[in-house]
């Protein structure tokens, strides 16, 4: 059989020559660059992955850590030693190799070499236990094994290094300065392909900037509105100034999510498409300087943890990330972890930062016969200021007040439980409002318990209430509550069947707007709280979002694109419900209001400014009214000017028209046919019948 074979294909192979004879004087392709071209496209661009993965001199060590410090243990000592040592190191990644030098009396040295799998374990090793007391007299001191090499290299003389020249930024705070206090917003339409911004004005907004592929997908402002962050394949853009132009750029590829910390210092930017564990070093969270545009630091990802990964305390001196049974805290400008190690905490689910203060909030689910916990815990000195302890809890949710005043807590409780291999299931749940009192002794907590399922809560910015939306559509009720020093929460109003899923307070407190988004229609209602008095009700039909501007003044209302592909507009309002403008545009995606900083002035200086307010809204009515008389008058002016341009055109077309006559009745053999009536000699009149139709109509005599 495999001679036949053989003779086949042999066979086969003769038929194939024969069927093509000139295969052999084919010319192959010629695959040479042409004369004179210039292969610009770098190695990194063309091969940056593989570039990444290629061997370095400096693989299998840098990975390695030396750990001084050690206690010097005798041999019947040293196995219990390298145990407690193992367990404290292999928390920061898998250890490969390690070895402990030995004096010839078989004593340990009192220094130690641990090896990693890869160079970001040894480095998360540094930042960790560096400086770590192990007891009270031995302190670790840890270093990279390829530190020793780069220390050595150090130059004998010091070279100042070379400063980079002022780049002038203009006033990024010019906004500030308007004198009317109008507001400036962005929007992105055409399905990102446009950013516009615009200034508030009255009756017409201004247009300030408007440019074609200013970002790729959104853009985003600061908290306090310095700086606008455009996304980029390649990374993140700030602009600021009059003209906008860019400020810095912070080059991190397939960056899809960014937060800026309260006080703008640093910026944390995300790309779930880096390797979460990369070879090198990290790439997918990276947090930047601002102002000087370098990376501070780098971290991995978890897939499964929610956004933001990292959570910022107010004044920018922490930022915390939740892990496996503990919580993270890392300070500035140092970015190393706070005490040098995490803070422990079995079974914890979620945490947030006051807005005033630097407080955590954390809690932590059943376990057994281990009741839930809100813990309220400082900083830096880690007290546990208040504990409350919850039993049957299925979930909790965390709301602080704007002001730091109280928490609230969203307990979800269950009257059953049950288990299944993989799964656990409640029923019978009901819910509880924990309310923290955060400026009063001991820190008291209220609770508050609804029947019904919540579907919204919200803490009034400025102020002492929060709005509930509970029940089921649509029979949905909005709840209002009064939380007063040593009282427990009072319901003070309560609106039944309101097509509502969404609360949106003004930023100042007193005005809020209840929204009935996506599937509710767009159905909104305007609610004066001081009273309680409903001041307006309107409808944008499948709107998708609500902003309040920082003033409070206005609010937008928008359908965007990316949640409706049909009837795309942003509409203005005013804080009273009162329609102002409605805008259409093609494929719209986003508007956002720019942010403004904190007042400067004092409570009892804003106290002083809201008694006085009436004398102060007469002269607001009487400039409002000249800028309406003035737009009027600017535009009387534009129709008369566009009506003096077409006199002006229609009087030249004219002239045109009478100098070109002569030369009309030449080309038309000397008739003149400009004038037709009047002239019936050189006309032919011709009348024309059409038959359209007979009747036969029979009269009885």
């Amino acid at each position: 059989m495999a001679r036949r074979k053989e003779s086949d294909r042999a066979q086969q192979n003769n038929d194939d020559s024969d069927s093509n004879p000139n295969d052999e004087l084919e010319e192959e392709p010629n695959f040479d660059d042409p004369e004179g071209y210039e292969d610009d496209i770098s190695e990194q661009d063309l091969m940056g992955d593989l570039i990444r993965q290629r061997p370095k001199e400096t693989d299998g060590v840098e990975s390695i850590v030396v750990i001084d410090g050690v206690p010097q243990v005798g041999p019947e000592r040293i196995e219990k030693l390298q145990n407690v040592l193992k367990k404290l190191f292999q928390k920061f990644g898998k250890i490969t190799n390690e070895y402990y030098p030995l004096n010839p009396d078989g004593s340990t040295k009192g220094h130690v070499f641990i090896e990693y799998s890869n160079a970001s374990e040894a480095l998360e090793v540094l930042k960790g236990t560096n400086g770590y007391k192990f007891d009270k007299n031995h302190t670790f001191t840890v270093n990279l094994l390829t530190d020793f090499e780069k220390y050595n290299d150090i130059l004998d003389k010091w070279e100042n290094p070379v400063p980079q020249p002022f780049k002038e930024q203009g006033c990024l705070q010019y906004y500030l300065l308007d004198q009317d206090a109008c507001d400036q917003f962005s929007v992105v339409y055409e399905q990102g392909d446009k950013v516009a911004v615009y200034l508030n004005t009255q009756p017409e907004p201004s247009l300030l900037e408007e440019r074609p592929r200013w970002t790729e997908t959104l853009v985003r402002w600061s908290p306090l509105g310095t700086y606008l962050a455009t996304f980029h394949a390649k990374g993140i853009a700030l602009w600021g100034g009059e003209k906008f132009q860019q400020i810095v750029r912070f080059s991190h590829p397939g960056v899809q999510f960014i937060d800026f910390s309260p006080c703008e210092k640093y910026l944390v930017s995300f790309s779930p498409l880096a390797d979460s564990r990369a070879t090198d070093e990290p790439q997918a969270i990276i947090i930047w300087d601002v102002l000087s545009g370098l990376k501070r630091r780098a971290f991995n990802a978890d897939k499964s943890q929610a956004l933001p990964i990292f959570k910022w305390s107010h004044d920018d001196k922490y930022f915390a990330r939740m892990g496996v049974d503990m919580l993270s805290v890392y300070e500035t400008p140092s970015f190393g972890l706070l005490d040098k190690k995490s803070i422990k905490v079995q079974g914890i689910r979620d945490f947030a930062w006051s807005p005033t203060d630097n407080t955590i909030a954390y809690w932590v689910g059943e376990e057994k016969d281990t009741p839930a916990r809100v813990t309220l815990l400082e900083l830096p000195s880690r007290n546990e200021v208040r504990v409350k302890n919850l039993f049957s809890v299925a979930d909790c949710k965390m709301y602080w007040q704007k002001s730091g005043d109280y928490l609230c807590v969203k307990v979800d409780r269950y009257a059953k439980l049950r288990k299944d291999k993989s799964d656990i299931k409640y029923s019978g749940i009901y819910y509880n409002l924990e309310v923290f009192h955060m400026r009063e002794k001991q820190i008291p907590v209220d609770s508050v318990e609804i029947k019904e399922t919540i579907q919204a809560f919200a803490w009034e910015p400025v102020g002492t209430k929060f709005a509930v939306i509970h029940g089921e559509p649509p029979s949905t009720s909005v709840s209002f509550y009064e939380v007063k020093t040593g009282q427990t929460p009072t319901m003070v109003k309560k609106y039944e069947r309101k097509p509502c899923n969404q609360l949106y307070w003004a930023p100042s407190g007193q005005f809020i707007v209840l929204a009935g988004l996506r599937s509710m229609s767009g159905a909104l209602e305007f609610v004066d709280t001081q009273d309680f008095t409903v001041m307006n009700t309107g409808e944008h039909f499948m709107a998708t979002d609500v902003e309040w501007d920082p003033t409070g003044r206005y609010v937008s209302t928008a359908v965007s694109w990316w949640g409706h592909k049909v009837d795309n507009a942003y509409w203005l309002w005013s804080f009273q419900g009162r329609i102002l403008k409605r805008v259409a545009l093609d494929k719209f995606c986003q508007l956002q209001w720019r942010p403004r900083p904190p007042s400067l002035l004092s409570a009892q200086q804003i106290k002083d400014i809201k008694k006085s307010l009436k004398k102060y809204s007469a002269q607001f009515e009487v400039k409002d009214r000249l800028k309406m008389t003035k737009a009027s008058k600017e535009l009387v002016e534009k129709r008369r000017k566009l009506m003096q341009e077409y006199e002006d055109l229609r009087k030249q077309k004219q002239e045109e028209y009478a100098e070109q006559r002569r030369r009309r009745i030449e080309l038309r053999n000397n008739v003149d046919t400009d004038e037709t009536e009047g002239r019936g000699g050189e006309l032919e009149e011709e009348t024309v019948e059409f038959f359209i139709k007979e009747e036969t109509t029979f009269i009885d005599e």
